[in-house]
């Protein structure tokens, strides 16, 4: 299928493709494409213009300073998954990142479309959740920081405005002590997440749990965090039996999303299990 007809804008600076954006409210942002012409190509967008920011320097780079690692919003999967900065600092961010599609899609597609699209089937809204990041954003009312917990809205909806460009994600370097995992129950076909689940745990230094977090994609409209889950493993010892019962007890995925794919109760189930698997594995790293 075709998309209908749209205007084409290049802009070569953030401030410019703001005002684009500002001045075409039915205008999208395009950065890699590998979510947004799919679904102008079956018509379920029909944007008057696409505002193309894949050239813009300032949306490029990967960098660690002061404590935080931050990424450019234009930078791609490949980059992040073979980044030996990221991998040093969000393990958990490149393990993700490199579990995105196939190479074509991580070559072209990047972290800032990612998670502006805010599939709830993607790989790193649960990433960015449970590393706690900072989604900086640009308008024509200037510059903000939005957390990551307060950034994903809805099914494909997020704290941008019309105006809005997502310009750049910090997260919080890995300290000492820390582990973390991404364990995903995948689509055969599409490789989209039935079911993927983010997790970071730090240990004290006797071993027991000092903080834990656990996140999911696939499970519901947003990225869903454990909050609970998490808190319920402080202090404890770690153990296999100790995370099963965490997770059994304390999981709950508020409006656990049924579809063809997988029913509302398969998907509880399924993140339970995969949960478990996460948080051993992020316990095994640390």
């Amino acid at each position: 299928m075709y998309p209908s007809k749209f205007d084409y804008h290049r802009p070569s600076s953030v401030q410019e493709a703001v005002q684009i954006l500002s001045a075409n409210p039915d205008a999208k942002v395009l950065a890699g494409g590998h979510s947004l012409i799919p679904v102008m190509k079956l018509r379920l967008a029909t944007p008057s213009a696409l505002v193309d920011i894949g050239r813009i320097d300032a949306l490029q780079g990967i960098s660690r300073s002061n404590g935080s690692l931050r990424i450019g919003a234009c930078v791609t999967y490949d980059e992040i998954a073979n980044s030996s900065t990221v991998q040093e600092a969000a393990p958990l961010l490149a393990e993700a990142a490199g579990q995105i599609g196939d190479r074509q899609v991580r070559y072209r597609g990047t972290i800032g479309g990612n998670l502006s699209h805010a599939d709830p089937a993607s790989d790193l809204p649960a990433a960015a959740l449970a590393l706690g990041a900072t989604l900086h954003v640009t308008g024509t009312g200037g510059s903000r920081a939005i957390g990551s917990a307060s950034f994903f809205v809805d099914l494909m909806m997020t704290a941008l405005q019309p105006d809005e460009i997502l310009t750049e994600v910090e997260i919080p370097a890995a300290g000492a002590g820390t582990g973390s995992a991404y364990a995903k129950w995948e689509h055969p076909a599409s490789g989209y997440a039935l079911c993927g689940a983010a997790a970071v745990v730090t240990r004290n230094a006797d071993g027991s749990c000092a903080s834990a977090r656990l996140c999911f994609n696939g499970v519901s409209s947003t990225a869903v965090d454990a909050s609970a889950v998490g808190a319920s493993l402080a202090g404890s010892d770690l153990s296999d039996g100790t995370i099963e019962s965490a997770v059994n007890d304390n999981l709950s995925i508020p409006d656990a999303t049924g579809d063809m794919f997988a029913s509302a109760g398969y998907r509880q189930e399924l993140a339970k299990v995969m949960g478990a698997s996460a948080l051993r594995t992020a316990r095994d790293r640390a």
